[in-house]
């Protein structure tokens, strides 16, 4: 098992572009999508199949199979891991349809209401990170398989911050295939004008790292946000923190013009 990485590999070595996920790096929603999926699957379950089965885990089931997916791949992902499936359904499927958009479209609304009642939380280490890049001119660009996230991050006052957003709906927009898959980072890169190697992708998730590794990102920090330091590195992330104060990001990175 490899040891988790406390230190830059190459600290000599400068970065043109930071890409950063959602949940869990920038907002502190990723324990709003847990429950919103144990909220899902504990209800669910017992009508897709007579065979009693454990709760939803929100820590375990949730990193393993749904974490840092497309809604539709998580419910696929979780339920394979239980033997189970469910029709593809319609995107159009109401709520408690026992179809894969049935039951995203239920986890949706869920999602919802657990943040109406909560608001949203923010890492502050990460909202002045993102503070310090912009002034410098630096490239930013956020990257989530949620649909939610570009209205999030209007509601939290951040999209001034990004030059590119790519989530869910520009991912389905695009025919993107989601994490793990890296064509979510590398099209955020292109786009922020520089290559993947040259730029440093910050990822809570197991499936984001995974994402970010197979694009040929040139320094993957994995956030420790659950307790999965290990996976995190497992999954190729180049440095483990437990927050992004733990590290000097804007020290790797230099800016147009610098």
């Amino acid at each position: 098992m490899p040891a988790v990485s406390t230190t830059v590999p190459d600290p000599s070595r400068r970065y043109r572009a930071v890409i950063l996920d959602m949940d869990g790096v920038v907002t502190d929603t990723a324990g709003v999508h847990a429950l919103a999926w144990k909220q899902l699957f504990d209800e669910a379950l017992p009508q897709i199949t007579s065979t009693l089965q454990a709760p939803f885990d929100a820590v375990h089931d949730y990193l393993n199979y749904v974490d840092g997916k497309p809604r539709t791949g998580g419910i696929e992902s979780f339920l394979a891991s239980r033997g189970l499936q469910v029709p593809p359904g319609s995107p159009d499927d109401e709520p408690g349809v026992l179809t894969v958009h049935g039951l995203a479209a239920a986890k949706q609304g869920y999602f919802q209401a657990i943040l109406e009642r909560d608001g949203i939380a923010l890492f502050g280490s990460t909202v002045e990170l993102l503070r310090v890049l912009h002034a410098r001119g630096v490239p930013l660009a956020l990257v989530s398989s949620s649909k939610n996230a570009t209205a999030m991050v209007r509601q939290a006052d951040l999209e001034k911050y990004f030059g590119r957003i790519v989530d869910g709906n520009e991912a389905a927009r695009l025919g993107l295939p989601g994490k793990p898959a890296p064509d979510m980072f590398i099209t955020a890169a292109r786009d922020l004008g520089v290559e993947p190697a040259e730029a440093i992708v910050v990822e809570d998730a197991i499936s984001g790292v995974q994402s970010a590794k197979a694009g040929g990102f040139g320094l993957v920090i994995g956030l420790n946000r659950e307790g999965a330091a290990e996976r995190l590195a497992q999954a190729g992330a180049d440095v483990v923190v437990g927050d992004l104060a733990e590290l000097d990001v804007a020290a790797l990175v230099v800016a147009p013009g610098e």
